[in-house]
């Protein structure tokens, strides 16, 4: 019987193993495929973690002292797929593939979310450089210089506005002739002079050399003209896929509260709406996406499972 699972081996699940094995936990594993990190590992440089100021650092750098720091206090790590958990009794049973199955006290789940892809050609080859699904984690890098965003909802409406006090000039490509983001974010955005909306069009392609992002195709869908553009940031923001996969029943439903969207809804303590089960990082409810927010989740829900074990005593 662990203590604690954690499933998912990004900065949400590694902080939350470092504070509930150090908080006095003795029996803590994370579950997670892959080497922990989570996708800021794929990030080519970091500037806006506190403390971590070393340009020549990669995401891979920063994650790979936080694996080293997490182990030192003894949490477990189990390369092994989770394909479900489900409460029976007081407890959590984690079925892993392959049929094994482990029983836990309480569960952290950090799986996190995965940015969705536009589809346009060049956007993977130039994913992370020039490609962004970030722009307070990359928008500086564009500080004076034009960017393109692509989306028509409220999250690329107000990233395109964040942009725009940094970039010179931000240009929002929108498929549709109206935006579905809230009145009073539209008004915001229409009013800044440096943003430039242009609607029924995609991006048709991005493209590029050895250096990064040189520019962008956009192709208008009731004339078919293609603008060329040249600049070397392009910001996608077409939603979010929730990896909510592990909280699913057999029968469809969820085993805690979701929204609308597939985000777990938990309090200001990571608690969901079962005892014992806790989730922190991209996958919860109005979550920011940045590393800095996803460790915090991780390290209070620690906490609340360290004070959940001591009132079963």
């Amino acid at each position: 019987m662990l203590d604690c699972a954690i499933i998912g081996g990004g900065p949400a699940g590694l902080t939350a193993g470092l504070y509930a094995t150090r908080g006095g936990l003795k029996n803590v594993t994370m579950f997670e495929m892959g080497m922990p990190g989570g996708q800021i590992t794929q990030s080519s440089e970091i500037e806006n973690y506190p403390g971590f100021f070393e340009h020549d650092k990669t995401g891979m750098d920063f994650m790979d002292t936080w694996q080293k720091q997490c182990f030192h206090f003894g949490l477990k790590h189990e390369m092994k797929k989770v394909e479900r958990v489900t409460k029976t009794g007081e407890h959590f049973t984690l079925y892993l593939e392959g049929g094994e199955e482990i029983e836990a006290l309480t569960v952290i789940t950090c799986t996190g979310s995965t940015p969705k892809r536009a589809g346009f050609k060049g956007e993977d080859e130039f994913f992370g450089k020039g490609v962004s699904t970030c722009a307070t984690c990359d928008g500086f890098f564009y500080k004076n210089k034009p960017v393109t965003v692509l989306g028509g909802g409220d999250t690329a409406l107000e990233e395109a506005f964040y942009l725009s006090n940094i970039c010179s000039d931000v240009y929002v490509v929108h498929r549709r002739d109206e935006f579905r983001a809230a009145p009073p974010t539209l008004d915001r955005v229409m009013r800044k002079d440096n943003i430039h909306l242009i609607t029924d069009s995609v991006i048709e392609e991005a493209y590029g050399g050895v250096m990064g992002l040189d520019g962008v195709k956009i192709k208008n869908l009731k004339t078919n003209e293609i603008t060329d553009m040249a600049n070397t940031g392009l910001f996608v923001f077409v939603g979010h896929n929730v990896n909510n996969g592990v909280l699913k029943q057999e029968d469809g439903s969820f085993l805690c509260d979701m929204n609308d969207w597939g985000q777990v809804i938990v309090d200001l303590s990571m608690k969901t709406s079962i005892k014992g089960l806790f989730a922190a990082g991209d996958m919860r409810i109005q979550a920011p996406k940045q590393v800095v927010s996803a460790a915090g989740d991780g390290s209070v829900a620690a906490l609340q499972v360290i004070a959940y074990i001591q009132e079963l005593a």
